[in-house]
């Protein structure tokens, strides 16, 4: 992969607690800004990967309705929806 050279203007105080990140996490600032960056562009949907999401991802038998959903509700708790 070719690398180039980027300069970016942000506030110091920004740039300082990001160091500090990524010497805490044994990174480095411009690993952090990479993989936020190829993140980024490779997501379609920003909730495709969010942790709740992903534990609910495939709970649904993908046969059932909205309709099969408010016929639960309405037995569950015994009202119309």
């Amino acid at each position: 992969m070719e690398k180039t050279k980027l300069t970016i203007r942000v506030p110091r105080d920004l740039i300082e607690g990001a160091k500090r990140y990524a010497s805490q996490n044994d990174t480095t600032l411009t690993r952090l800004i990479s993989e936020y960056l190829r993140q980024l562009t490779a997501q379609s949907d920003p909730l495709t990967n969010a942790p709740i999401v992903r534990r609910l991802s495939g709970t649904l038998s993908p046969d059932v309705s909205v309709d099969d959903y408010h016929h639960y509700l309405e037995k569950k708790y015994g009202r119309e929806t």
